[in-house]
């Protein structure tokens, strides 16, 4: 039985197949490819579940063609990077990425990790949020069941951690939750990162609610703990 679709891009030739023979060994259905402009031509003709995408690329690099696969597609993406540098980890999560993972890597972690993302349910773990439910602060309305979310009547565009952490932020309703209570909500226990890899999703959240760190009225920031609600305060 098929776990998905999954696209591999990677300008290492060998490394690629042997991702792609990894994956298809687990069930998905594999498309390989070494560039960045034929990955979004793939992407948007075969609609993989999982993309594994490597930062260096050559001409469009994996942070360019992270952002444009944003525009139309809620995959997860796993990126591929060679320096274990916060730096580079946070640039791969603010463009659009749901997880990293450094070179060299064992099948086993890449393996575990596209389980992991795809074991994820489409809501937030342990809310078991009835399909037609709508949930209104102020001028923010998430619909449940199809997981969108809309600001002032206009329509969102996130990843699905983002909506995940959104969401979950919302239904605490004020109450200050923890990056770790975040991970188990969202992950579970499926978790190979590090806690502040939350803060770079929480970043890039508030950009498209347009809710500065330094004035947030939406997410605000508990210093030393994680984040709570503020509505539209």
């Amino acid at each position: 039985m098929s776990l998905g679709r999954a696209l591999v891009v990677d300008d290492e030739k060998p490394l690629a197949r042997i991702v792609g023979s990894y994956l298809e060994r687990e069930g998905f259905e594999v498309f390989v490819t070494y560039d960045g402009e034929s990955a979004i031509e793939l992407a948007k003709n075969e609609r993989p579940h999982l993309i594994v995408l490597d930062i260096m690329l050559p001409g469009l690099d994996g942070i360019e063609v992270c952002k444009k696969l944003r525009e139309f597609t809620d995959a997860y993406i796993l990126m591929l990077t060679a320096r274990d540098d916060p730096a580079d980890k946070v640039i791969a999560l603010s463009t659009g990425a749901d997880d990293y993972l450094v070179k060299p890597f064992s099948s086993k972690e890449l393996v575990a990790r596209a389980h992991a993302m795809l074991r994820r349910p489409r809501g937030p773990r342990g809310l078991h949020a009835p399909a037609w439910e709508r949930l209104t602060t102020g001028e923010l309305v998430l619909d449940a069941h199809a997981r969108r979310a809309e600001l002032d009547g206009r329509v969102i565009q996130m990843t699905r951690t983002e909506y995940d952490i959104l969401e979950l932020l919302v239904r605490a309703d004020g109450a200050v939750v923890t990056r770790e209570e975040i991970i188990a909500a969202i992950r579970g226990g499926d978790w190979f990162g590090d806690p502040q890899m939350i803060d770079a999703h929480v970043a890039r959240l508030r950009g498209k609610l347009h809710d500065p760190a330094r004035d947030s009225r939406f997410i605000l920031t508990v210093r030393g703990v994680g984040y709570q609600w503020g509505g539209d305060h």
